[in-house]
């Protein structure tokens, strides 16, 4: 099973590179496979790869459902 989660760009970087925010946490990946995504878009990350662009209102729910689960794994 592989997990892709959705990421925003905030910043392009050189060498096919982006840094993306995923609920505060900021990470480095390549975009190379996705070579034009741009400040602003929503991206899937995949072990440290952006492998696609995604609607940003398909990210927003997939993030909202992953903050979901997690609160419910940490209430007892």
């Amino acid at each position: 099973m592989c997990l892709a989660i959705p990421a925003r760009v905030v910043e392009l970087l050189p060498g096919m590179r982006a840094m993306v925010d995923l609920s505060g946490v900021r990470k480095e990946v390549s975009i190379d496979l996705v070579d034009d995504a741009q400040v602003g878009d929503y991206v899937i990350i995949h072990v440290g790869y952006a492998i696609g662009k995604i609607d940003p209102e398909e990210a927003e729910r997939t993030l909202a459902l992953f903050a979901e689960l997690a609160q419910s794994e940490a209430q007892p």
